[in-house]
């Protein structure tokens, strides 16, 4: 009996040839999306970050991919059919009614939203509760591939735009430059500098608080409340982040002239933003392990006599 429960185990296909028609379903459907994407939006500035995010929730995915194994625990694809969970039916109907609006009436807020449901319901159906706490965050991680609905757009930019260059001006003046402001317009000079849609800093604030969520991801804090004030420190420290990259731009034009603001520099100072922002998080995350570590009980703290 051994022999010939060891033969079939040997002769079984791989578990992976279980998930190719799922795979295959998957890719018909977002496969066009990606590509239109690859073409269109993640061209402009604003949504560059978009390839990023889908391979960070690829590779995420792809490090639980135990979670994928057919075991007795967890059933596999091929027996989903004898459970068919009503909650993963029901989300993966709503993501695909989603996908087909916004394919069909070229909406990528939903046609680009609906990969959530779509994958959850995927994963409840065939896989059920325990894989979904498994792959949870590289599913809604995808949220960041989302482009930002217009009205949300237009609503944030100006008051965005208003904070900024009032910041940047402030700051600027306070250290002894020769700086003026009127609403979004910075006159430093003999240069007028217009804090454009693309300066107010909303899509660096997107894609900040991505990389932010990614780094408590990462980090794996057990602590609620540590974990809570860093969640709320990403906006803060996302648009402190952003007012840096103005001053930057403003200081470099003062400097060196209208040239050098709009050239090379500009697109550093955005690279500089993602450090300043990145960096800004870790030494906050490492003042709150050190505040927590400190006030921690002596008889917590594993010394002994």
């Amino acid at each position: 009996m051994t022999a010939s429960m060891t033969s079939r185990v040997a002769g079984a296909p791989p578990a992976w040839l279980a998930w190719l028609p799922v795979l295959l379903g998957l890719a018909v459907l977002y496969l066009p999306t990606w590509w239109d994407l690859a073409h269109g939006l993640w061209l402009a500035d604003e949504q560059a970050h978009g390839p990023l995010i889908l391979l960070v929730s690829l590779y995420l995915a792809w490090q639980q991919r135990a979670a994928f194994a057919a075991d007795s625990d967890v059933p596999s694809p091929a027996a989903a059919g004898h459970t068919r969970p009503v909650l993963g039916w029901g989300v993966l109907l709503f993501g695909l009614l989603a996908y087909a609006l916004g394919r069909s009436q070229e909406i990528l807020l939903f046609e680009v939203g609906s990969q959530i449901p779509v994958l959850f319901g995927v994963l409840l159906i065939t896989l059920g509760g325990p894989a979904v706490r498994r792959l949870w965050f590289p599913v809604l991680f995808l949220a960041f591939m989302v482009p930002l609905p217009g009205f949300v757009v237009d609503g944030l930019t100006g008051p965005l735009k208003q904070f900024v260059s009032a910041a940047a001006s402030n700051i600027l003046h306070g250290v002894g430059y020769p700086v003026a402001r009127s609403g979004v317009i910075l006159t430093i000079g003999a240069y007028q500098l217009l804090v454009a849609d693309a300066c107010s800093g909303l899509h660096s604030i997107f894609s900040l608080s991505a990389l932010g969520l990614l780094y408590m991801h990462l980090m794996r804090h057990t602590g609620v409340l540590r974990n809570a004030l860093l969640l709320a420190s990403i906006v803060p420290i996302a648009v402190a982040a952003n007012v840096v990259r103005v001053i930057l731009l403003i200081l470099i034009t003062y400097h060196f002239g209208d040239a050098a603001g709009q050239g090379f520099a500009h697109d550093f100072t955005g690279m500089v933003l993602f450090m300043v922002g990145l960096l800004a998080m870790m030494g906050f995350d490492v003042l709150l392990g050190a505040v927590a570590f400190r006030n921690r009980p002596r008889s917590e703290s594993g010394s002994t006599r």
